[in-house]
């Protein structure tokens, strides 16, 4: 397998930790998961919110998290922790700031201003009016540097008062729309989590629900459920053969003028190209991960 695209880098498993716990904290540097996501949002009470803050700010600051992104949640701006949030992050410089219950494009914008130029901001789409405004949200992502959205599904269950149980049909029309907008602006999107704990298998399979759909990858609760959704998210042995095999076709030069090809008893076109291409990089950076 050819040498990792460093433009490509695998989302498969977001974990949540709140920063207030240190052991967590200190845990998150040695598991498999490929996103950190430090906490300052739900998972911490209101008294912890300024220890929680400069326990984030340290360890953004300390690293030692290897190849794992690291992710801050900062609270809304309009709670009263939010805009010492934003100016703590600013300083200390996490590769990207998570936003609860964006809403509309004055949160962002107002949220670039804050932070300044330089950190990504990923959003978090857990409101009716985020799901609204989600055409407006992502035309405005060269501006403010929105780079990814996250489904936040129990806040969006809670707020429309729906049932999503296993099969998630309530919310797989908003879970569509979320990928079909970050797509638009050529953005991640990361799957909600699942609050099952003890069940592999239906850790598993929302996983896997969520790849159907097309997310990226998938935000947890617990390191229980990493190497379920790793293994979803890796691409498999046979898709990166077919992607080889789709990228070695092309490169013969009798095709290389041609929109669609014959290969292997299908007809395959140049779209199928660019997706076996991101196949083959997404699998070689885990393999180099590994």
């Amino acid at each position: 397998m050819s040498a990792p695209d460093p433009t490509i880098r695998p989302r498969r498993s977001a974990l949540y930790l709140p920063a207030s716990n240190a052991r967590a904290l200190e845990k998150a540097r040695s598991l498999a998961c490929d996103v950190v996501i430090l906490d300052l949002e739900d998972a911490v009470a209101p008294e912890q919110k300024a220890s929680a803050r400069d326990a984030a700010v340290a360890a953004v600051q300390g690293g030692g998290f290897g190849h794992r992104e690291l992710v801050v949640r900062a609270n809304a701006l309009d709670t009263e922790w939010g805009a010492d949030d934003l100016a703590a992050l600013a300083a200390a410089g996490p590769d990207a700031l998570l936003l609860p219950k964006v809403s509309d494009v004055d949160t962002l914008r107002a949220a670039r201003r804050a932070l300044g130029n330089g950190i990504p901001l990923w959003a978090m789409v857990e409101t009716a009016r985020g799901v609204v405004n989600l055409t407006d949200i992502v035309d405005a992502a060269g501006e403010v540097g929105l780079a990814a959205l996250v489904v936040g599904t129990n806040d969006l269950a809670k707020e429309l008062r729906c049932r999503p149980g296993a099969t998630r049909a309530p919310l797989l029309p908003i879970l569509s729309q979320v990928v079909v907008a970050a797509r638009m602006a050529g953005l991640v999107a990361l799957d909600g989590v699942i609050n099952v704990l003890d069940d592999e298998a239906a850790i598993e399979a929302e996983c896997a629900q969520g790849l159907e759909w097309g997310f990226d990858g998938k935000t947890l609760i617990h390191p229980a459920q990493i190497a379920p959704a790793n293994r979803v998210f890796t691409p498999t042995a046979e898709e990166v053969a077919w992607a080889e095999t789709i990228v070695t076709a092309f490169d013969v030069p009798e095709h290389a003028a041609r929109g669609a090809i014959r290969v292997e008893g299908k007809m395959v076109e140049r779209l199928h190209l660019e997706e076996a291409r991101r196949t083959i990089a997404i699998a070689a950076a885990v393999q180099a991960r590994q």
